[in-house]
Parts: C-alpha cells; sequence; structure tokens
C-alpha cells in the first residue's frame, strides 16, 4: 500500500493512498492549524473502528444475524506529554437488531481482535484495549431496548 499527505499551506494537508480517495488534515489553532481537517491521531482511532467494524458486520452478516444498526465507538485516553500517545482505548460495539444471538455477536468482535482487523492487532501490541459491547433489540436507535450490555475483553 501507497499513502501520502501534500502540503497546502501552513498545518494544513491533504492525504490520499492507493484507493484514490482524499481526506483532509489539519491541527488545532492553538499549534498553528487551521481547523481544517482531520487530526492524525482522529485517523488512528476512526481507522481501528472501521476496520473492526467492517469486520464484524461481515462476520455477522454471515451468520444470518438480523442487524439493522450498528456503530463502534473509540475513546482513547493519551499520554501528558509529547508525543501524547495513546495510553488506554475503549472499543465500544453498539448493535441494534431483532433477536441478535449474544454468542455470535462475542464470536464476531473476537474473529476481529484475534484474527482479521490489523489495526486493532497493530495499536494493540501497544495500547492497552477494553472492549465492550452493547446489544438493543429493536429496528433503529429510537425505537429499541438494550438486551445485553457488557465488557468483551480488557
Amino acid at each position: 500500500m501507497d499513502a501520502k499527505v501534500i502540503w497546502k499551506q501552513g498545518l494544513s494537508f491533504t492525504g490520499s493512498a492507493d484507493s484514490g480517495f482524499l481526506v483532509p488534515l489539519g491541527a488545532d489553532p492553538q499549534v498553528g492549524g487551521a481547523n481544517d481537517g482531520f487530526r492524525p491521531l482522529e485517523l488512528m482511532a476512526i481507522s481501528l473502528a472501521g476496520c473492526t467494524a467492517m469486520d464484524v458486520v461481515s462476520i455477522l452478516r454471515k451468520k444470518q444475524q438480523d442487524v439493522t444498526a450498528f456503530e463502534v465507538n473509540i475513546q482513547t485516553e493519551q499520554a501528558d506529554g509529547y508525543p501524547k500517545v495513546f495510553t488506554h482505548a475503549v472499543v465500544t460495539y453498539i448493535l441494534t437488531g431483532h433477536s441478535l444471538d449474544e454468542q455470535a455477536v462475542r464470536r464476531a468482535i473476537e474473529l476481529s481482535t484475534t484474527k482479521y482487523c490489523p489495526a486493532q492487532a497493530m495499536l494493540g501490541k501497544v495500547v492497552p484495549m477494553e472492549l465492550c459491547y452493547e446489544v438493543f433489540e429493536g429496528e433503529c436507535e429510537e425505537e429499541r431496548r438494550l438486551v445485553k450490555k457488557a465488557t468483551y475483553m480488557a
């Protein structure tokens, strides 16, 4: 895979990779930026969420689970001093559907974590991660009820 960033001005860049899509990168005005794009570490968190989400939803579809809504939230803590690396992450899988099998959900998360998600494999080597899930019954966020909430592994 090839990726690059091209400097626009100040602390503003445009990133691209083999897929051809463009992503704006920027910095906070407090450090001289124009607040005009993603921060690089934000993209690392998004990459983790996207990578594991694609795995989990794909596995659940193969298991014929009726998922009607799905999101993955990442909460990170960062070191106070530079380089302000991630020191801890909580990955929360929020699934809504009809009669979702909790064992299927747990197994999909486990397979993503241990076998399929390269972002999680890389970051997990240096960042302690807590994995949680919430399973809701219903069609959408407005019409759902919580069925199960658990920490999967730490």
